[in-house]
């Protein structure tokens, strides 16, 4: 059993990049009425607390969303604010809404939400977190759900890829996963979120998703300061298949969001 757990990172500068750029592309596609399905591959447990030992432990959290929210980093009528207020108010002053409850609280009635979590423990408590029958929980491997949905019932839609990259493997078998979704759903967002590592790991994948010529294909990258002495972690990056219209812009803001605090220090 994998024995990765993001209560240690939740709230973190990756997060900040890949939760904004996700709540931007949800509120994106319900400015329509037409109804959208949302599946998510790697859902984990939906709901942390910020001043859990594990959060407080590595400050992640207050080097990330933290200082967003203390620096005004996003704008008011930002849909992840908007998230993070419904959250709060929900489950306390200290909650972070982990992505499948970000898309919980922006999607709307008529939208089909599929979460994909393999973790018996992680399973549970995203089923807790979630409001009652607000969207279908599947415990098995997040890649099998989402080729068994492509394309879903209605077309119109977002899939958000965002594993822990414990298995290794997981690098050169992404581009190939993403090119079959591609084929069987070529309307679909695909949402592919990565680390990016001092050894470089993600580099080889992105070359294969960019060799593939994906329409609308946008990668979107912010670097930061390892958080502490030894950790790998320098970045964050997305890679959007049928980026929405607009994307482009809101990634402009991220950049800038992460250079000021970058000048900030």
């Amino acid at each position: 059993m994998l024995s990765y757990q993001h209560i240690y990172h939740a709230g973190n500068l990756a997060d900040v990049q890949k939760h904004a750029l996700l709540a931007w592309m949800l509120s994106y596609l319900t400015r329509k009425d037409k109804p959208v399905s949302y599946i998510e591959s790697h859902a984990g447990r939906g709901l942390y607390h910020l001043d859990a030992p594990e959060a407080v432990k590595t400050g992640e959290a207050a080097a990330g969303i933290d200082r967003v929210l203390e620096t005004h980093g996003l704008p008011d009528a930002h849909p992840l604010l908007q998230a993070l207020a419904a959250c709060k108010q929900t489950h306390g002053a200290t909650s972070y809404p982990g992505s499948p409850l970000i898309a919980a609280h922006l999607l709307r009635p008529q939208d089909s939400l599929h979460f994909a979590e393999l973790h018996p423990g992680e399973h549970v408590a995203l089923r807790n977190a979630l409001p009652r029958g607000r969207a279908k929980l599947h415990q098995q491997d997040g890649f099998e759900l989402a080729l068994s949905l492509a394309p879903p019932t209605p077309r119109r839609g977002l899939l958000l890829i965002d594993p822990s990259y414990e298995i290794k493997s997981d690098y050169g078998r992404i581009p190939g996963i993403i090119a079959n979704l591609h084929r069987k759903w070529n309307v679909g967002v695909i949402a592919l979120w990565y680390p990016i590592l001092k050894d470089g790991s993600h580099g080889p994948m992105l070359k294969a998703l960019e060799n593939q010529g994906l329409p609308g294909a946008l990668r979107h990258e912010v670097r930061f300061p390892p958080v502490r002495e030894g950790h790998r972690m320098i970045g964050s990056g997305m890679f959007v298949v049928n980026a929405p219209f607009g994307a482009q812009d809101e990634c402009t803001r991220l950049d800038q969001l992460f250079a000021r605090m970058q000048r900030a220090g």
